[in-house]
């Protein structure tokens, strides 16, 4: 017996969603464009350990992640020749073992770069780096004015480094309403481009690209795109879909949802009217109710802000959350799907028959990002590769 047989949900994480959001990425950003597969945040609640294995089977290798610690996951099951870049924290404890593991690691200050070259002197290898500029984000990277310093170390540092690219990140590609703030930053990165190289300092590539800015402004592509959320199925924002859907109304939506959630009934009862239904006075049974207990509650993720109000399907249909959450289960109101019984599928996000739940609406009744909503997601409920 597996561990997924004896846990109370399960997370699928669908193959051949993967597949095709990856063919429709593909298509967006060229065949010479090197797509990195972003999987900060525990691959977006997906996991590292399932999700990079499967990834790489789609054809991906190389994956960007924010932490060292992450860095770590991701080495732990993927391939040897697939490659790793670190765009976020790194302790000076790991730098060595990030030049030993021929980890790339983004820099945007000059104290981040000697320490890394530094370490790159111990250990008698190279390091890979990225040099992140600043162009309006405001948030971390290399100013024009720090060029000169930074060309400096370098040169005085010739063969502890290897360039792999140069790099920044847009103040919000994913609205419209940064439109013009975009713009300047496109324009600074290529300014910033050959302020570098009149320096001598040339990379193998540019990247500037998130899934938002690849979707919707092309000339950000250049030799490497850097796709998160749009990998697992999910628009950036209404926005960026609608920028799609305008030049190719009708279409289906090219992205599909790689993750779906699902638990089982765990027990059917009937209520008197008149009778409250869970902890205390919050949903009072109007007419005799059925409910069905789900072995779900706030500690797998489904807040309890969303007693009474949340939504799951059962039987085909939707039904409604009553009674508060409790840590580890929920009540819902079955009365108009009297034939539901023990070890029926519940569907908390994804499809069944002709009703869907999607993150999106999961989010909004819980006040969350579609981005909060999954990286929430505890590790602890196993995920199980499907189709």
């Amino acid at each position: 017996m597996n561990r997924s047989e004896l846990a109370g949900s399960v997370i699928e994480i669908s193959r051949s969603a993967l597949e095709q959001n990856y063919a429709f990425l593909r298509r967006k950003i060229g065949r010479d464009t090197l797509l990195s597969s972003v999987v900060k945040g525990n691959a977006y609640g997906h996991t590292i350990e399932v999700f990079v294995p499967l990834a790489e089977s789609c054809g991906v290798q190389h994956f960007s992640v924010f932490s060292a610690d992450e860095a770590w996951q991701v080495k732990q099951v993927a391939s040897a020749g697939t490659d790793v870049m670190i765009m976020g924290s790194i302790p000076d404890e790991a730098l060595e073992w990030s030049v030993e593991q021929e980890i790339e690691v983004v820099v945007f200050e000059a104290d981040r770069l000697e320490r890394l070259l530094a370490a790159a002197g111990k250990v008698g290898k190279k390091a890979r780096i990225h040099l992140e500029v600043e162009t309006g984000l405001n948030r971390t990277g290399f100013e024009p004015a720090a060029f000169d310093k930074l060309s400096g170390l370098l040169r005085s540092n010739a063969g502890r480094w290897e360039l792999k690219g140069i790099c920044t990140h847009y103040a919000g590609a994913e609205s419209t309403g940064n439109y013009l703030r975009v713009r300047r930053q496109i324009k600074r990165f290529r300014n910033a481009v050959e302020e570098l190289s009149e320096r001598g300092v040339r990379a193998g590539r540019l990247h500037t690209a998130c899934s938002a800015a690849a979707l919707t402004y092309p000339e950000t592509t250049m030799d490497m795109v850097r796709i998160g959320i749009a990998q697992y199925g999910f628009w950036p924002s209404r926005e960026t879909w609608m920028h799609h859907y305008l030049k190719k109304p009708g279409e289906p939506d090219p992205l599909q949802r790689v993750m779906s959630w699902k638990s089982t009934v765990m027990s059917v009862k009937d209520v008197p009217a008149g009778d409250f239904i869970g902890y205390g006075t919050s949903y009072l049974a109007s007419i005799p109710t059925r409910i069905a207990t789900v072995p779900v509650g706030y500690t797998h993720g489904f807040a309890r802000s969303l007693s009474n109000l949340g939504r799951v399907i059962v039987g085909g249909h939707r039904t409604a959350v009553v009674g508060l959450i409790n840590m580890n289960m929920m009540m819902i109101d079955i009365t108009e799907v009297p034939s539901v019984k023990r070890g029926d599928e519940v569907v908390i996000v994804g499809l069944q028959q002709d009703q869907e739940i999607s993150v999106s609406s999961f989010s909004e009744l819980s006040q969350n990002l579609n981005y909060e909503t999954l990286v929430r997601l505890p590790a602890g409920i196993p995920r199980v590769v499907v189709d």
